[in-house]
């Protein structure tokens, strides 16, 4: 049969299911376009109960933050795990209408999946477009849907940029490459003089790492998606040149291929198998108590781009957004809540300064206290500020697919073990878009490939 007419199941044929909609608070919240100030001080002087299920350790201080401010509003705090758990419990307690929280954490890139189910609540009518301005415009358009709604509020960010060890730089004569061309040619240099280090690593199995690549050079592949109509374009022009680009140096051998985040990978940054971390901006203190032992060798320089003398331009991998789901009973605190732990300046410094989460709100990012931070790991570099510089330059207009999970899972299974294995990655890239137009068209999506 063909994919195309098979029986509509999965999350397009969720749009079309009354199963999909949560009458009760969406009926109420949904169709007000706009809260009064007074309908919203009301709400939250009325004693109210909210759950807010989230991965960040210590947000206790933040919560505390706001039921000061709103002392008539409790927070119930719930650790559901993180990743792929977190999701497959709140997606099994929204689908069952018994159990979900009224706020939950979630991830830039998982948005559209719970935005096409109808699980979220558009945070418009209750003031959330007045904070637009608040956050550094890329994070902005990614809480934005494509007629406007508000689904989430930014709550940390993942700008790209390169992390090198200075130390391996200076012994080599190797300069911070300005382009990706400079890149390569310093990776065959250093591993010509020393067969036992890398400048990189590129790790088969994160798609998060080769989405941002493909974002920094331009490629959008799933751009104009919209409703149960998917554009699929992973063999593109430009995200043909990303998949050759690195294709071609693990092919040659001039970048390891290990997995990571294991103890294998972090005992290769402590002893300099890796020259270079192509990281975001969360990256810097993670790597702080993964690799202690090498304090004082990294320093931070922005991603090398594409064409020389063009203009900077980044990416992002990573962050995190306050979303209200559409189930709950208490629309207006849940909204009030998940703007006001991102948006409060003492909340949000609290995240920045103790959970050391890379901030998406400007008056952070621009704080001196932040920005010109020195890091002894770095060298004294003030890495803060230069990834807030490198913010300014992310694109903003990148679009996740409506299931990026599986969008992952199926880089894994072929432009991933292109890299592992050293072969065509280019092919691969066919591979990828084919499995992902099958997996959309099951879903009952209509695949329209550019």
């Amino acid at each position: 049969m063909n994919p195309r007419f098979r029986r509509r199941t999965g999350l397009a044929a969720a749009l079309a299911s009354p199963l999909a909609f949560s009458a009760c608070a969406r009926e109420r919240a949904q169709h007000q376009s706009h809260y009064s100030q007074a309908e919203i001080d009301e709400a939250m002087r009325t004693p109210t109960e909210i759950d807010f299920w989230t991965w960040v350790p210590g947000i206790e201080k933040e919560v505390a933050l706001f039921e000061e401010a709103y002392p008539a509003v409790k927070v119930d705090i719930v650790n559901a795990g993180q990743g792929a758990a977190h999701y497959t419990k709140l997606r099994t307690a929204l689908r069952a209408r018994n159990g979900a929280p009224d706020v939950a954490q979630l991830e830039y890139q998982m948005i559209p999946s719970f935005a096409i189910t109808e699980d979220l609540l558009d945070l418009r009518p209750f003031g959330a477009a007045d904070l637009a301005d608040a956050y550094v415009e890329f994070a902005w358009s990614q809480v934005t849907g494509t007629d406007g709604q508000i689904w989430a509020i930014p709550q940390d960010t993942g700008p790209m940029g390169m992390l090198y060890r200075d130390d391996i730089f200076e012994a080599h004569g190797i300069g911070v490459p300005a382009t990706w061309d400079e890149f390569a040619d310093a990776a065959g240099r250093l591993r010509e003089a020393d067969p036992e280090v890398y400048l990189t690593n590129l790790a088969p199995g994160q798609g998060a790492f080769f989405a941002a690549m493909l974002w920094q050079a331009g490629a959008d592949p799933f751009a104009g998606t919209s409703g149960g109509d998917l554009r699929v374009d992973l063999a593109g022009e430009a995200a043909t040149r990303v998949a050759r680009y690195w294709g071609d140096l693990a092919e040659q051998g001039l970048v390891s291929v290990d997995a990571d985040f294991n103890d294998q990978w972090y005992q290769a940054l402590n002893k300099g198998k890796y020259a270079t971390w192509i990281a975001p901006a969360w990256a810097p203190t993670f790597l702080e108590s993964a690799a202690a032992s090498t304090s004082g060798k990294w320093r931070c320089a922005p991603l090398p781009q594409w064409d020389a003398g063009s203009e900077p331009v980044s990416s992002n991998w990573g962050g995190s957004t306050s979303a209200v789901m559409s189930t709950t009973a208490n629309p207006v605190a849940a909204a009030v809540f998940a703007q006001f732990i991102n948006s409060d300046r003492e909340s949000t410094e609290t995240m920045a300064f103790e959970q050391f989460l890379y901030p998406p709100a400007k008056a952070v990012l621009e704080d001196p206290a932040f920005a010109g931070q020195e890091l002894e790991f770095y060298g004294g570099q003030q890495v803060n500020g230069l990834f807030a510089e490198i913010g300014a330059t992310v694109a903003p207009d990148f679009q996740w697919a409506p299931f990026q999970d599986q969008v992952y899972a199926d880089f894994t299974e072929t432009v991933g073990t292109a890299f592992t294995e050293r072969t065509d990655a280019v092919a691969a890239m066919e591979a990828w878009q084919a499995a992902v137009e099958e997996y959309a068209e099951y879903q009952g999506f209509t695949v329209n490939r550019s």
